[in-house]
């Protein structure tokens, strides 16, 4: 079956490789002039099946509530986007109930679980490398109670086979040294010894240069879909800025970009972009750099090496499509990693850093959106939020499986666009 993906993203070009290895003619199309040009560009490199909780968590209305007006706050609405927020915002807030928050959080374990394993079968096959790092993750608090709740999350992500080890602050230093500045501050940490780090952008262009190589996959860059057209209820053709391309089917995996692109077919979509940032070091002669990246949950930062450089992340801006880079922002992040690492500051160099932001698809309840659409030849790959690059594997091997006609491996019914009827 001759296949087009739309979106050139860890996610577009994952569907476009497991695609091909089921023997479909797979051609990618992106509007941008490389692949991993946006969302997956600058994130943070985590794989983490241990942040699997959905952002609309219980008292996620109360965060909202004491950030507003703090430009330096972790989480932050801008009011020209309030208008387009409203609807997909009172559904978000809706499925922050703790019955949803929970049903989510299982789906999105299970989900990442099975989405690390595909990652190391792919790694194991094609040899990649992408400054990729097997060494866990750790999560530190500083406050007792959030330091509570997140083991108690931890419990129920358990259940979905994510390995977790609670740590006191001495155990915390003793695991990685690096993290002895903070010691003082620490409340505990949380080890999950089967996250990975590893560069999203490095890992995106070189799969795909193997999947143009081995399986012949075609891949067009500066080429924007505009429209479609369509025959009894079926997509025949996509509407580009450089002519027609024609398929048998179609899987749409441009992140944010989604819900304008069904648009035109009477499909809503309930996802919104989130903006999020980061910040990049060369830090070659950091020698008390960490081994074990970082999830600081209450500061909403992470943290990863990545090679000699030092990848930071962080922060949530409901900004509508708004790209705009706010260096305010990007020293927020910054400043919330030296807090834990203040030894980092020694090893600024400005010429070398590097600030980026990003939109993340986020769905309304939490899981992705993926599979079948009431468009017969349409497939959707979206919805990833933060996990985009910890779920890619996994959501782009089911959704194979299941344009392909084979069993998914997973139960796809929570991640199916017909759960918000």
């Amino acid at each position: 079956m001759k296949v087009t993906v739309v979106g050139g993203g860890v996610i577009g070009i994952t569907t476009a490789w497991y695609l091909a290895e089921a023997g479909h003619a797979v051609t990618v199309v992106d509007r941008a002039p490389a692949m991993a040009d946006e969302t997956s560009h600058a994130n943070g490199g985590l794989l983490h099946a241990s942040h699997a909780e959905p952002w609309n968590g219980p008292g996620v209305f109360w965060d909202l509530i004491r950030w507003i007006g703090r430009e330096n706050s972790p989480l932050l609405v801008r009011p020209r986007a309030v208008p387009g927020l409203i609807r997909w915002g009172l559904g978000f807030l809706r499925y922050s109930r703790r019955r949803h928050h929970e049903h989510s959080l299982a789906v999105n374990a299970r989900l990442a679980v099975h989405s690390l394993e595909r990652l190391r079968a792919l790694r194991a096959e094609t040899g990649l490398r992408y400054d990729d790092r097997q060494e866990g993750i750790l999560k530190v608090f500083n406050d007792r109670t959030a330091f509570e709740s997140a083991v108690q999350a931890s419990t129920l992500m358990a259940e979905a086979g994510v390995r977790y080890q609670v740590l006191d602050p001495d155990q915390t230093v003793a695991l990685d040294p690096a993290y002895g500045d903070a010691r003082a501050q620490l409340a505990g940490a949380i080890y999950y010894p089967e996250d990975e780090s590893g560069d999203a952008c490095l890992f995106t262009r070189r799969l795909a240069a193997l999947a143009a190589e081995r399986h012949g996959v075609s891949l067009l860059n500066d080429t924007a879909v505009e429209d479609w057209r369509l025959e009894a209820g079926r997509i025949v053709a996509a509407r580009t800025n450089r002519g027609e391309i024609e398929a048998d089917a179609w899987v749409l995996a441009a992140g944010s970009y989604t819900p304008l692109l069904t648009r035109p077919l009477g499909l809503r979509v309930p996802i919104y972009p989130v903006k999020g940032y980061s910040v990049t070091l060369h830090t070659p002669d950091w020698e008390g750099a960490p081994r074990i990246p970082m999830i600081d949950d209450e500061r909403k930062v992470v943290m990863a090496r990545l090679g000699d450089r030092i990848r930071m992340a962080g922060t949530a801006e409901f900004a509508g499509y708004d790209l705009s880079l706010r260096p305010a922002r990007c020293d927020n992040v910054l400043n919330n990693v030296l807090a834990t690492f203040p030894g980092l500051r020694d090893h600024i160099a400005p010429e070398t850093r590097e600030d980026w932001c990003g939109l993340r698809p986020m769905s309304m309840d939490g899981p992705p959106i993926i599979g079948a659409t009431p468009v017969p030849n349409l497939y959707l790959n979206s919805g990833t939020g933060h996990l985009g690059w910890t779920f890619a594997c996994g959501v782009s091997h089911l959704l194979a499986q299941q344009l392909s006609g084979e069993p998914p491996a997973l139960d796809m019914a929570p991640l199916a666009l017909s759960r918000f009827n």
